[in-house]
């Protein structure tokens, strides 16, 4: 108990104001016996007068005393806010002794140890974007070349059919790999935080007719459709080859798994809060086990029948989506289809 109260005295100001409530009891108590001793029959008055003087003054001092505590809390929670927004330098002056001066230092101590994880983690991301470079130019070089020896063994191999289909497989599984590798990149760089956004005011209809277009040969050839639906004034703000790799991968996904004469329908509309697209299909649907784990990389599920996936796409997609502020959820109903949504908030960021 002792300890404590010798802790809360370590605060001057504290023991300022302690020493100003002590001086005027005994102020109060020196004039009651004076006039006592003195003035015995006017005593009442005057005791009465002291102690109303000594009440005034220990209001002043403690208004003056929290009047200052209020002032340094105010500049404590100013210095915090300015290292919320993003001001590293902030600091809490802590030069006095006590206990709310010990918790300052505590908080001038926490932002230190932040900035020095901010600084490790800034670091970490450098090295990760150059390994992330590196790797990208060291895969490139042989990718190009054995898809070059490809296809001069496809050229020798136009009258030997057994050995045309081993090229026609090696050409499948090279496709493969290099797709596999551009999207582990791309998702590397999206977790190194590396990918920074080119936003413009791109038509929402304009996108969408070009993605039609880049599977126009495929879904001819597997007997599908895609149908298109929505305003042609829409325009939206964002990185323009992104976010339609992010819709194309929802498109490849959605045709992964639909069937000859099944459709693919991608809708988008402008509400009060946000522009929605939606990439919906009637094929096989996602068994409920799966729903949950989809977004996950690498995730296969025990029920597909596709054994091409690597199960990089859908993850990807979200990141680039959540990269433009939006969010993306999913709808599937086994055996009758799949809907995603793309919800992206309206700020000023969308348009049209």
């Amino acid at each position: 108990m002792e300890y404590n109260e010798m802790k809360i005295l370590a605060n001057r100001k504290i023991k300022a104001l302690f020493d100003k409530i002590l001086l005027s009891f005994l102020g109060f108590t020196l004039f009651s016996a004076a006039v006592i001793k003195f003035l015995p029959g006017q005593a009442a008055f005057y005791v009465w007068l002291g102690a109303l003087g000594m009440c005034i003054f220990i209001t002043w001092a403690c208004y003056g005393y929290f009047k200052e505590q209020n002032r340094m809390m105010e500049t404590a929670i100013g210095q915090i806010r300015a290292y919320i927004s993003g001001s590293k330098e902030a600091r809490i002056e802590c030069q006095d002794e006590g206990e709310i001066y010990r918790l300052f230092h505590e908080v001038n101590s926490l932002v230190s140890i932040l900035n020095a994880h901010i600084e490790n983690e800034g670091r970490e991301k450098e090295f990760l974007r150059n390994t992330i470079s590196d790797i990208s130019h060291q895969l490139k070089t042989p990718l190009a070349a054995l898809n070059i020896y490809n296809g001069i063994l496809q050229g020798e191999a136009d009258n030997l059919p057994t050995a045309g289909e081993f090229v026609w497989l090696s050409e499948q599984e090279l496709e493969r790999i290099e797709t596999l590798v551009q999207n582990l990149l791309k998702i590397s760089k999206f977790d190194a935080g590396t990918i920074v956004m080119e936003k413009a005011p791109e038509n929402v209809c304009e996108m969408m007719e070009r993605i039609k277009k880049n599977f126009s040969f495929r879904t001819g050839q597997e007997g599908k459709e895609m149908i298109l639906k929505g305003d042609e004034s829409i325009d939206f703000l964002c990185d323009r080859s992104w976010l339609m790799e992010a819709v194309m991968n929802l498109v490849k996904n959605a045709l992964d798994h639909t069937e000859k004469g099944d459709s693919v329908q991608i809708e988008w509309k402008m509400s009060a809060s946000a522009l929605q697209i939606a990439i919906e299909d009637n094929g096989s649907g996602i068994h409920p086990e799966d729903l949950y784990y989809i977004f996950k990389r690498f995730y296969r599920s025990r029920f597909s029948k596709d054994t091409q996936g690597i199960g990089l796409g859908l993850p990807l997609a979200r990141s680039i989506i959540e990269a433009h502020g939006g969010s993306i959820s999913v709808d599937s109903e086994l055996g009758s289809g799949t809907v995603f949504y793309l919800y992206f908030p309206i700020h000023e960021n969308t348009l049209g």
